[in-house]
């Protein structure tokens, strides 16, 4: 299903669904809010992801943003670049920048999925406003613990989503995981964006399903 396709769905469904609609891509997010995006350098990345950055905090939403230490002063001077006060949206908590250890690794050094879980819906739960969440995926490449359940973490993770109106992208750098890691990481979501272009995923498989194959892989290792 291309973009005009996946446009016209959405606008069909608009009557039926409460949630209000998120430009993205050329299309609107309504049911599906947990996307995968695939790019090969930080220009096609940021082509995508600003438009959807700055219309939320024109829109008075939250943006949580994941980003590792090593390119956060980069973030920070494209989103000032595009026109945002960063600083002042700091001081006035719309917008939130985080690093892994505080994060995926709750300072403890390891990922843990419930942990982590947990935390998202705290905040997801702690306000009314929509929150755009853009995760970099880098951290899942580290020497941790844990980093090896990202693709049960992703699953999972479609449980929570589902239940609230936020959005989110997680952003998979293909120049840095490997071919076997992002076909598992594309079954866990229900859209896609490849080349700058937002799809229904057909490799989407459902969370219930990929889990139970998950737990047959360990212990078929086992």
């Amino acid at each position: 299903m291309d973009a005009a396709d996946l446009l016209r769905r959405n606008q069909d469904q608009a009557a039926d669904d409460p949630s209000p609609p998120i430009p993205l891509c050329g299309t609107l997010l309504r049911q599906h809010r947990h996307i995968c995006a695939l790019f090969s350098s930080r220009e096609d990345e940021y082509r995508t992801t600003l438009p959807f950055i700055q219309d939320g905090l024109a829109r008075g939403e939250r943006a949580y943003h994941l980003i590792g230490a090593d390119r956060q002063d980069d973030h920070v001077r494209r989103l000032n670049a595009a026109g945002s006060d960063t600083a002042e949206l700091q001081r006035s908590g719309q917008f939130e920048l985080h690093g892994w250890d505080e994060t995926y690794f709750g300072g403890e050094g390891y990922f843990d999925p419930d942990r982590w879980l947990a935390v998202l819906e705290q905040n997801l739960a702690s306000g009314p406003r929509i929150t755009r969440f853009l995760a970099h995926m880098e951290w899942a490449l580290e020497d941790r613990p844990g980093v090896d359940r990202i693709v049960e973490y992703e699953a999972r993770a479609n449980y929570l989503w589902r239940k609230y109106k936020d959005a989110v992208i997680c952003c998979y750098d293909l120049t840095r995981f490997s071919g076997d890691v992002v076909i598992d990481i594309m079954r866990t979501h229900p859209l896609v964006i490849i080349g700058g272009i937002l799809q229904e995923n057909p490799f989407f498989v459902s969370p219930d399903e990929l889990i139970e194959e998950i737990r047959s892989r360990r212990g078929a290792a086992a």
